[in-house]
């Protein structure tokens, strides 16, 4: 039964990976740079091994907002958020993936009258904020360190093109490994409290953990969104919000690849922690957000006034209705199943 159930996990998997490959190759390919088919293999192949390789860190704080939940609720959760972001994605709208699943669980919360974990739940919030700002910060650093390199070494635009798109393709791939990393959570997390299976043996004495065949199922789901369902919205938030230069481009999706890095790394965390420094927390940080705050800085830098408003004005509506939407579905699901059964 738990494998039907993650089900739901999956199709949240496939939703995200239709809305949120759009942050990692969006710009690449709204700048021509970068074919869709060719963004599509490669977010792909890279999600999978950032969701199995470092999930587990932002999985474990998904999965602790304080929701005592059962299989069954895991499920609903999943899909009131999947849903909600199908119906942002079907008016082409790119949503939060994170803010949706934590609209669900608190929805569920509210229903069974749990209490949450308003400390993780801070956390979270509080990432939102940061992260897009941090995003704007790198991005204006980088473009500054790309430009003083491009005039330093007065490289000839032809060969400054073909470096640009070879660029853009290695920070694609980190984009995507960190995407995987951070926000397998939003795929998987509330149902690895709940899994009730054993590890997988793959050949007589080498058995793989159910955590990790959790991690790879939700990475194969949202690859399965990234080929067959991200196209359009790629071109939204690649083309539609600001113009982007070859340089702006790879800016961009640099900044959002670090930013999600620093959000999903155990080792890193620890490591900082051993010197006393205090890092950034491990939690599923707004993949969207990050990218628009990238571009916002960057448009900010250049005092660009060929932003399209009437865009923006729409994405961060999504990133409060999607909330909202999946809340309420929760709510109504929830009392359909305590009423059919």
């Amino acid at each position: 039964m738990f494998w039907l159930f993650l089900s739901g996990g999956l199709l949240l998997g496939v939703s995200l990976g239709a809305n949120d490959a759009a942050n990692v190759f969006g710009s690449a390919v709204g700048s021509r740079m970068l074919s869709f088919r060719r963004a599509a293999i490669i977010a792909s192949l890279f999600v999978i091994a950032g969701a199995v390789i470092m999930g587990g860190g932002t999985s474990g704080t998904i999965g602790s907002l304080g929701i005592a939940v059962d299989i069954v609720n895991a499920f609903v959760i999943s899909i009131a958020a999947g849903i909600s972001i199908f119906l942002m994605t079907f008016v082409n709208v790119p949503v939060s993936t994170s803010q949706a699943v934590v609209g669900a669980i608190i929805g569920s919360n509210i229903f069974y009258g749990y209490t949450t974990d308003y400390s993780q739940l801070i956390r979270i919030v509080v990432s939102w904020t940061t992260s897009p700002v941090l995003g704007a910060i790198v991005a204006v650093i980088l473009l500054l360190i790309v430009k003083y390199i491009i005039r330093v070494t007065k490289i000839h635009l032809i060969k400054l093109d073909a470096i640009l798109r070879n660029l853009l393709i290695v920070a694609g791939a980190f984009g995507s490994f960190s995407l995987g990393a951070n926000n397998i959570a939003n795929v998987v997390g509330v149902f690895i409290p709940v899994a009730d299976i054993s590890d997988f043996n793959l050949i007589q004495g080498l058995a793989i953990p159910k955590l990790y065949l959790i991690l790879f199922l939700g990475g194969i789901a949202i690859a399965i969104g990234i080929i067959f369902l991200s196209k359009r919205l790629m071109y939204t938030v690649g083309h539609n919000i600001m113009p982007l230069t070859p340089e702006s481009a790879l800016v961009v999706v640099l900044s959002h690849s670090i930013v999600l890095f620093l959000f999903s790394s155990v080792w890193l965390r620890d490591t900082m922690h051993g010197f006393g420094i205090p890092w950034f927390p491990m939690v599923p940080v707004s993949s969207s957000q990050v990218i628009i705050g990238s571009i916002l800085g960057l448009s900010i830098l250049k005092r660009a006034n060929e932003i399209n408003v009437k865009k923006l004005v729409a994405i961060f509506s999504g990133w409060i209705v999607s909330p909202v939407i999946a809340a309420l579905l929760v709510l109504v699901l929830l009392k359909f199943n305590q009423l059919l059964f």
